[in-house]
């Protein structure tokens, strides 16, 4: 398989398929008798959400939304655009973010506040990967996958200049 700039792998691609796995467990037992629905936050999300809502044996909906905080760089920019708006509206919706990593949280509060505005009936936020490390504004996480240092990732959806979201595991900068 094509490996691309792999840097040294940090969770391979049988720990986040476990991972995915147990997070669709809970979040069909929070969410039994509903239909949630998920919101996927790209680009890098993809891969997460299509792996989560195949572990998910519930009823649900999905949409997507894209917003910019980082461009090309490694670093995030503090400033979020959004790119891309919901299709569907979410009014009285059970929603859950999808998100691949939650760093600075400067884009999941930005989210979380522009999505409460329409008035979900709920909001939680499932998140692949989070760097407590680099946090500039806390934010819930309900769902996560999992926690790491402050190290650069990609693969797995995350990129690297836009490349390397094929790699099916979460890799580092060697």
């Amino acid at each position: 398989m094509f490996r691309s700039g792999a840097g040294r792998v940090q969770i391979s691609q049988e720990q986040i398929a476990a991972r995915i796995q147990a997070l669709g467990q809970e979040i069909k037992r929070d969410y039994e008798g509903q239909e949630p629905h998920l919101v996927c936050v790209l680009n890098g999300a993809f891969i997460f959400m299509a792996d989560l809502v195949r572990a998910i044996d519930l009823p649900l909906t999905l949409d997507f939304l894209a917003v910019s905080s980082y461009g090309n760089a490694e670093k995030t920019s503090g400033e979020v655009e959004l790119i891309k708006d919901l299709r569907l509206p979410i009014a009285g919706r059970q929603v859950l973010i999808v998100e691949d990593i939650v760093d600075t949280g400067i884009t999941l509060n930005y989210l979380l506040r522009l999505l409460e505005a329409r008035q979900p009936a709920s909001l939680r936020v499932a998140a692949l990967l989070s760097k407590p490390s680099r946090r500039q504004i806390e934010v819930p996480i309900h769902y996560l996958g999992f926690e790491i240092e402050d190290a650069f990732v990609y693969g797995y959806g995350l990129d690297r200049a836009q490349r390397d979201r094929n790699l099916p595991f979460i890799t580092s900068q060697a």
